[in-house]
């Protein structure tokens, strides 16, 4: 990889980096937007089949090989790993942003974040393959969780960083559409390694590291050299995961509203491989899992495809996640007066579908409340915790409510917090 000139744009990267906001244009990309927009596709695939497959099929199925139990006894298992697990993601992501924004290199202030984590999250997942007791999954998911998130956090800040306003809607649909792709398509291939639990991991470290180096080669940064460094202050380290609600409601409430809807929908679909054994009673749901990942992938990718660029031609985000919020809402009620696999299928092609809108729209509205282009990665991590800790904290929350309120509790529950998501995005006042 060498290391690109710094060329002229039409607002330098120091200065950008000093003076800008989220609604600010950054410098244009070195090798040009359209590469750039295409590209970030595959690498949100590359890290979200991670987040779709060990979490919601392999860590499970693992977790009931290793200690031979069935029923309640895994749902503990496996929250326990869960928990500890996006707690530590929920403080890696922030710090890797806080990191990367003060980091200076010849390729800029993301890149090498990106390639570094990738590296250390394949070998963490190399890791886990070999756990067999309680302790050994904790330690081996933590570290899975911590080194990916150091590629997450600095990779999320490319859209502020070099992605001008009216296009963000696009760049949004694009990246949902990567996202969700990697997410459900995780799901898929990983059934597919049900029984080879192993090779699905070695399986998934191999592309993460190949897609993501691929990805900063052929979209080199500016260097971030001549940027002024921050000073390092610890009282600013230690409010990496602050940011002042009343002097920056905006961001609250986007901080919120995402972390209500992720949750609410992760809750019921990242708890499929129980819901199918205990609630549907399908005996071997390996074989149900593709096709649930087909239907609910149909759905995502016609929302969003749709529902980005016309985001940016109406220029409005809000309308968008209220339907959203609705669509999965009215989904969410099928299975839970309906217990039938039947059911659960129409859900999952409605749901998806309605949370391809939200997605499609989610991450250009979080773009435009960024305080300052000096923290983008660190104030992105923040708030992209909105988006993991759900994905990774599900089947804790989950079995939480399972434990209390048996598996038809999970549906409500999904529905409220879906609702509240939506209403909180309301007051924001920097995006329509």
């Amino acid at each position: 990889m060498t290391a690109p000139s710094e060329p002229i744009a039409p607002m330098t990267t120091n200065t950008f980096v000093e003076n800008a906001s989220g609604i600010d244009d950054p410098p244009a990309p070195i090798k040009g937007l359209r590469r750039l927009m295409w590209s970030i596709i595959p690498a949100n695939i590359a890290i979200f089949m991670v987040w779709g497959a060990v979490p919601g099929i392999l860590l499970p199925q693992q977790v009931t090989l290793a200690f031979g139990t069935e029923g309640q006894l895994n749902v503990v298992n496996l929250a326990i790993i869960s928990t500890v697990g996006a707690f530590a993601a929920m403080i890696a992501q922030p710090i890797a942003g806080q990191i990367s924004d003060r980091t200076r290199s010849r390729f800029g202030r993301r890149a090498p974040w990106i390639v570094l984590g990738a590296l250390a999250g394949a070998l963490a997942l190399i890791g886990l393959a070999f756990a067999s007791s309680l302790v050994g999954f904790i330690i081996a998911w933590t570290l899975v969780q911590i080194c990916y998130n150091f590629a997450q956090g600095p990779l999320s800040a490319i859209m502020p960083d070099r992605v001008p306003i009216k296009r963000r809607g696009t760049f949004a649909a694009l990246t949902g559409i990567g996202l969700m792709l990697g997410a459900i398509g995780g799901q898929i291939v990983g059934s597919i390694f049900f029984k080879s639990i192993a090779v699905g991991y070695v399986t998934f470290a191999v592309v993460s590291v190949g897609v993501l180096v691929l990805f900063v080669v052929l979209n080199p940064d500016y260097p971030s050299t001549r940027i002024e460094p921050e000073p390092f202050r610890m009282k600013e380290f230690l409010g990496t995961f602050w940011v002042n609600p009343v002097k920056h409601p905006d961001f609250f409430w986007a901080f919120t509203g995402r972390l209500l809807l992720y949750t609410g929908y992760f809750a019921v679909t990242g708890y499929q491989l129980y819901l199918l054994q205990n609630y549907f009673h399908i005996d071997a749901p390996e074989t149900v899992i593709p096709v649930l990942g087909l239907l609910s992938l149909v759905g995502i990718i016609i929302s969003t495809v749709v529902s980005g660029p016309l985001s940016d031609k109406v220029g409005r985000r809000k309308p968008f996640v209220f339907a959203s919020a609705a669509v999965v809402s009215l989904a969410f009620l099928l299975p839970w007066f309906w217990q039938d696999l039947n059911a659960w299928m129409i859900m999952t092609f409605i749901a998806g579908f309605g949370f391809g809108m939200f997605q499609a729209v989610d991450t250009a509205l979080m773009s435009e409340v960024l305080p300052s282009a000096k923290s983008f990665a660190k104030d992105l991590g923040v708030v992209n915790i909105a988006a993991t800790l759900p994905q990774t904290l599900a089947p804790a929350v989950s079995g939480a409510i399972v434990l209390i309120f048996g598996y038809a509790g999970l549906f409500p529950v999904a529905i409220v917090l879906g609702l509240l998501g939506a209403f909180a995005i309301w007051p924001i006042k920097a995006t329509r």
